[in-house]
């Protein structure tokens, strides 16, 4: 073979595909012999000093190789090859070498799991044998580097019992727990944080002839760590790890920013494209997921900031704001790779010109279909226009997006209502082939308590719109709102900038259950408006026919005990406000007085029920999205929600139900962080706001938005958790998978046994126990297509042999192999 000139034997083996065992080694990282202890590192408070600063780090030992011509085995990890090299790496010699270095490695790791009998599938808790807990092996048992190497070396039975450490486990610090029980001085965290992300948190000593791994300083932050997890994701044992790790959702737990985003956005990628002042490629990243870029820019409900996990270190990052400063920043150069499909010769009706609507309509033309949105007030956007404020969301912002939605061939029409100006039966004379509701939800709910048909009593949905449309200037006298939610939010701070100076809200649920976002609450508050938490309405007081009063009774719980919406109370606790006009903002329902005949199935909520796989109706080539077809929700999920229904449309009408939606080719992101002192502290940038006095009387957006400099430094406070992802695993010990092929089945036996099939990934997709492996094995041969590996081994006791594997690959992965699960769905 070849191998690059100055390349060490292992990197040389590794590229061939032959595996040399090496603990310390990562693919990643450079060589262990480049580590350099310190003067002094921190366990928690605890300092442990360095006596032997001069001392060379020598690493694992365990990939000792024999080359022809030395009498000595030599580490390959650091020995370089040469012309004509012979390098023999599984010798007798080797083998007990490995077997020798590695009984040192276990006589100060926990290994008593390692060598059990009954490992197999096992938990470690309970312990049948009774091992203390200290003893056995960390939750990583099963999925854990070290067992794997261990599991390939062997180990020798002469290795001596563990003798636990009683060191602290350090679990009181944002994110990761560490153990330094189980850590077997490998090196390999302080390696990737002082020597990939440049960042120096950590380091190494020697003390009493052992390695001793720490951070800098007493706390992970006071040593400035960047919590990147970079030292957790290449740890070969259970010593750092993650304190909230879902093995099934492994990135949506990493990167929950993106995740959480019910469009997906590249949430890491923009802010860090921010942060390098590149911000006509943050936006280009934007608007790959978002069609309304802009009006999401100031008025998303966040999800993604919710689960920011630099919000556990001290306050998420501000993504919404960073979102808008880069839509304010955008040099659309995003355009050039804009794709379009060629046009079709088919048209698509959509009813409705909210989030749902437009972004369906959005994607539907760049597929190449001819669509048609039809709005029945007199200007589009829904909601958006006719429901969020000016103040958080300007008319110009919607104006921008939907002008941009439009100039892809996209016709709107307004003022047209569905059910009297057309319907789908005339929509179809028309000649379109697909029809899509996405008419939102128009009304309020009402109470059913006594009073209920009082004068002064107004639907939430319905002042908000009539404030849009002019026709609604101030309410006199005393407000009071129901409601814990967002439109109740917006219907209070509407409601003051009338000029209403008394504006009170009561809700069922405690201050800290409120679905309202905890901003929209904060800014209530700020504004003057006084909540009454745990209270739901008993009855209303009238005079003269109108509203007079309102009497609370005391909310003891919203939900039961299934999550379902029950409220009870105590009703001898309650209190009475005086009220001149009471605005239900208690949920919306849609406007469906359109339907005729019934043809249209409705579920129990009274929305369009819809085939939740295809958003099809029960009317053939009639679909919905959108809070008509999935109840009140944000513009985020709306617009995701009219894009899934898009796609279905497509694949409805012949196509493929794909976009391509790269707009901006970005480059890898850089591994180095570098250091930047007291970054576990840095706050957040507040955003600039009109101040209380300001927004009196009048209806002026409150956010202002950041300037460069804010922006730049907001998106530095990332903690970039993308960048874990991208280090790769190290090294495994081979894999025993067979081709699974006729000649592959050949040497198998008609005997009892389990085996475990692999997809192309060689990711376990099925594990079964057999009577007769060889015959089963055949039959999945003329079945089952997906299959390109697969492992067997024979056992009596093949059932218990099955349930043990499927415990492992649950422990490991979070769920089920993907075919077991299938066949558990169809039995159940």
């Amino acid at each position: 073979m070849k191998a690059e000139k100055g390349s060490t034997i292992l990197e040389a083996a590794g590229k061939i595909d032959v595996y040399i065992p090496a603990i310390c080694f990562h693919p990643d990282l450079p060589p262990p012999v480049k580590a350099k202890s310190m003067e002094a590192v921190y366990y928690g408070e605890k300092k442990i000093e360095n006596d032997s600063l001069e001392k060379e780090f020598e690493g694992c030992k365990l990939c000792l190789v024999q080359v022809e011509g030395q009498e000595d085995l030599v580490l390959a990890c650091c020995t370089q090859v040469s012309e004509n090299m012979q390098v023999f790496t599984e010798t007798k010699q080797v083998q007990e070498a490995r077997k020798a270095q590695l009984k040192q490695i276990l006589t100060k790791h926990p290994h008593a799991c390692l060598i059990c009998a009954q490992k197999e599938g096992c938990t470690t808790e309970p312990c049948s044998t009774n091992v203390p807990t200290e003893e056995r092996c960390c939750p990583e048992f099963g999925k854990c580097e070290i067992e794997s190497v261990a599991e390939y070396v062997g180990i020798r039975e002469d290795t001596p019992r563990y003798v636990p450490h009683k060191l602290p486990i350090i679990e009181d610090e944002p994110l990761f727990l560490r153990d330094s029980n189980l850590c077997i001085g490998c090196t390999r965290c302080v390696r990737v944080c002082q020597e990939v992300r440049g960042v120096g948190a950590l380091g190494f000593v020697y003390n009493n002839g052992e390695v001793f791994v720490g951070t800098v300083g007493p706390t992970l932050k006071g040593s400035d760590c960047r919590f990147c997890g970079g030292c957790i994701e290449v740890c070969p044992t259970g010593a750092l790890r993650d304190k909230e790790l879902e093995a099934a959702k492994r990135e949506a737990t990493l990167v929950p920013c993106k995740y959480a985003c019910p469009a997906n956005v590249d949430v890491p990628k923009y802010v860090k494209l921010i942060s390098d002042g590149q911000f006509a490629k943050a936006a280009a990243i934007i608007r790959e997921k978002l069609p309304l870029p802009n009006i999401l820019a100031h008025a998303c409900s966040r999800p993604c900031e919710s689960v920011c996990r630099r919000g556990m270190v001290n306050e998420a990052v501000s993504i919404c704001g960073l979102k808008r400063f880069a839509m304010e920043n955008d040099a659309e150069t995003w355009k050039e790779n804009l794709s379009m499909a060629e046009s079709k010769s088919k048209k698509v009706a959509i009813i409705g010109s909210g989030a749902a609507g437009l972004s369906a309509a959005y994607y539907l033309a760049r597929l190449g279909y001819s669509v048609t949105v039809f709005e029945a007030m007199s200007e589009p956007g829904g909601m958006m226009r006719y429901g969020v404020q000016e103040y958080r969301l300007p008319k110009e912002i919607v104006d921008k997006d939907i002008r941009e939605i439009s100039s892809l061939g996209v016709e709107i029409k307004t003022d047209v209502v569905f059910g009297k100006d057309f319907t789908l039966k005339s929509l179809k004379n028309e000649g379109y082939d697909a029809f899509l509701i996405a008419a939102g939800l128009q009304t309020s709910r009402k109470l059913k308590v006594e009073g209920a048909n009082l004068e002064g009593i107004i639907g939430a949905l319905d002042f908000l719109r009539n404030v849009r449309l002019g026709k609604t200037s101030k309410l006199e006298g005393k407000v009071l709102v129901i409601g814990g939610g967002s439109v109740a939010m917006d219907t209070v701070l509407t409601t003051l900038r009338l000029g209403t100076s008394n504006v009170q809200l009561a809700c069922l649920e405690k201050a800290e259950e409120m679905p309202a976002f905890p901003w929209e609450v904060q800014q209530a508050l700020e504004e003057g408006v006084k909540i009454h938490n745990s209270f739901g309405v008993n009855r209303i007081l009238g005079e003269n026919g109108r509203v007079a009063a309102v009497e609370l009774m005391r909310c003891l719980s919203v939900f039961d005990e299934e999550g379902r919406f029950n409220p009870t109370f105590d009703e001898e606790e309650t209190m009475q406000i005086d009220a001149d006009s009471l605005l239900l903002a208690i949920g919306q329902a849609p406007d469906l007085s359109w339907q005729t005949n019934g043809q249209l199935k409705l579920s129990e909520l009274g929305l369009i029920d819809v085939n939740p796989s295809t958003l099809e109706t029960s009317i053939p080539s009639v679909f919905a999205c959108g809070d008509v077809a999935e109840g009140p929700t944000s513009i985020v999920k709306a617009l995701a929600s009219g894009k899934l229904a898009a796609f279905a449309i497509d694949k409805h009408l012949g196509g493929t139900g794909i976009l391509e939606e790269k707009l901006v080719e970005v480059e890898k992101p850089n591994p180095w962080l570098g250091k930047v002192e007291k970054f576990g502290n840095k706050g957040s940038v507040q955003m600039p706001c009109l101040s209380i006095l300001e927004r009196k009387g009048n209806f002026l957006e409150v956010e202002l938005g950041y300037n460069e400099k804010m922006a730049r430094e907001e998106a530095s406070r990332c903690l970039e958790c993308n960048l874990r992802l991208d280090i790769q695993k190290a090294q495994q010990p081979p894999e025993k998978w067979l081709p699974f092929t006729e000649k592959g089945l050949k040497a198998v036996s008609e005997t009892e046994g389990v085996f475990q099939l692999l997809n192309g990934d060689k990711e376990t997709i099925f594990i079964k126990g057999t009577m007769n492996l060889k015959k089963e094995l055949e039959q999945q041969l003329d079945v089952n297509t997906e299959v390109k590996y697969f492992i067997y081994e024979e056992a009596k006791m093949y059932t218990m042999r099955e349930s043990e594997l499927l415990q492992q690959h649950i422990k490991r992965h979070g769920k089920m192999p993907k075919q077991n699960l299938e066949i558990e769905d169809d039995l159940y």
